[in-house]
């Protein structure tokens, strides 16, 4: 064991300043109690009576009460964390276990100097209290740690300061970055949260009818419907980029990749930073997001598949956000040794694969076209609707073009590589010494065209990297190639 991690052998509290953070976050989560005995008391004319004191000394108290109870300890190859009083919860793991570790650290605890340690075991628990977390810790400490535990996960040895490599700097922050903000789906969903805010504020308040918008109502009541529509187009655009860029500047702004000691370290937030470091150990390959605004724009993401990280976890994973398509892939590269996985181009799957596109794409569309007539026709729907609906096989078909265009696989320099989608596109990078086995689906439709869909099973990240609808003999050889000992067993 380390020294660093050896002077963690005895259980002991966290660092005290956390005394100043517990009590202000209980005040905040009993803030709306707080609140209604404020008002009862108020209103019963017992303003200067004590209970205002008892209100805000009880959060306080549990608040003091979760720093007394909560302890940590690295001793005989684990690491554990207990907490709680009367219900005593003891998180228990093996070092060898340790994936990740993320350093995040709130507003509060920056100005304290502190950081809270999150250790990812690739556990698929989504409860809070599973998570082993040491909140908080000194930010130098914290940082020793994480370079401790994540050297006896992998078994290498720790390097003194003075032999440690310096740090690499692979890509930072830049401003320029911003342009792609609006071509992601964040936007929409922080646009939609925020609609759903207002409109029960407004119901608070009594409804739409109760609150007097003055001019507005009575400028916008004026326009036409031609006018009044483009311009709600307008104002929904110009929301939604708006806040898709807040939300990216909050999120990514310090944005810094960079590899020290054996791991890839990354470091972003603006209110709320985190520091997230993935040993080179753990790293399988690369996932190269392109969704469709992205791509249109020339843009694109990049994620590490890191083993014993499932799809729950993969925030932690994100190695470049939406950024330059050049950056991208230069990251990629860089992050796996290699160049071909990336660049190298892809075997098609046949014009079977290809014909599939078509069809699954211009099906539902093409019902939809035939529902709308049936509905003209003996319904007396407006005839509009019939036109509405021939958009969808006016758009399926360049869907479908684009899919196929993108689908292909190949496996090069000890990589398999799949790439498929079109609205969310992926080429995936795995190592073959990663895939932990092989699966072959095929439904009554492709085993009619000859073709299945060839799964890479892996510990990491989707947990699976598919290769979709490859002529049967070509998967077989693919996987052969790819592991010889793991398929020479199952032919005949």
């Amino acid at each position: 064991m380390s020294d660093e991690l050896a002077r963690d052998d005895h259980w002991q509290r966290l660092d005290p300043r956390m005394l100043l953070v517990h009590p202000i976050r209980e005040l905040v989560r009993f803030l709306p109690v707080l609140i209604g005995i404020f008002v009862a008391g108020t209103a019963a004319g017992g303003g200067d009576a004590p209970w205002h004191l008892v209100g805000v000394g009880v959060p306080v108290g549990l608040g003091v009460l979760r720093y007394l109870t909560t302890s940590f300890r690295i001793t005989a190859g684990r690491v554990e964390l207990r907490r709680g009083l009367l219900n005593r919860h003891v998180l228990s793991t093996r070092l060898d276990r340790v994936r990740t570790v993320d350093l995040t650290s709130s507003p509060i605890h920056r100005v304290l100097g502190l950081t809270t340690v999150r250790i990812g075991t690739g556990t698929s628990s989504t409860d809070e209290e599973d998570r082993l977390d040491l909140d908080g810790l000194p930010i130098g400490r914290a940082r020793d740690l994480r370079l401790a535990l994540l050297h006896v996960a992998t078994g290498a040895d720790t390097a003194s300061p003075e032999e440690a490599p310096r740090e690499r700097i692979v890509v930072r922050f830049d401003p320029s970055w911003l342009r792609f903000a609006p071509f992601t789906s964040s936007g929409l969903v922080i646009a939609a949260a925020a609609i759903g805010a207002t409109s029960q504020g407004v119901n608070a308040l009594g409804g739409w009818d109760r609150i007097n918008l003055g001019g507005v109502v009575d400028t916008t009541s004026r326009l036409s419907p031609w006018v009044a529509l483009p311009l709600g187009v307008v104002v929904f655009v110009v929301l939604v980029s708006l806040l898709s860029v807040g939300g990216y500047v909050v999120t990514n702004f310090g944005f810094t990749l960079s590899h020290a000691a054996g791991a890839w370290h990354l470091h972003r937030g603006l209110l709320t930073t985190r520091e997230t470091s993935l040993d080179d150990e753990r790293v399988a390959g690369v996932s190269v997001c392109e969704p469709l605004g992205l791509r249109a724009v020339g843009g694109g993401r990049v994620a590490a598949i890191v083993t014993g990280l499932d799809r729950k976890q993969q925030g932690s994973s994100v190695l470049v956000p939406p950024a330059p398509r050049d950056v991208v892939r230069e990251v990629a590269r860089q992050v796996i040794g290699r160049t071909a996985p990336i660049d190298a181009p892809l075997v098609g799957h046949g014009p079977r694969a290809r014909t599939r596109r078509y069809s699954r794409a211009l099906l539902p569309a093409l019902t939809l076209v035939a529902t709308a007539g049936v509905l003209v026709a003996t319904a007396g729907a407006p005839w509009w609707l019939l036109v509405v609906s021939l958009a969808a096989p006016a758009l399926a078909v360049p869907l479908a073009a684009d899919r196929a265009a993108g689908l292909g696989h190949t496996l090069v320099d000890g990589y398999v590589v799949a790439q498929s989608g079109s609205l969310n596109r992926h080429r995936r990078a795995l190592a073959t010494e990663d895939v932990i086995g092989w699966n072959f689906r095929a439904t009554w439709f492709q085993r009619r065209a000859g073709l299945t869909s060839l799964v890479a099973t892996t510990a990491g990240g989707d947990q699976a990297v598919p290769l979709l609808d490859v002529p049967e003999d070509v998967a077989v050889d693919l996987a052969e190639a790819a592991l010889p000992d793991l398929v020479a067993q199952f032919r005949a």
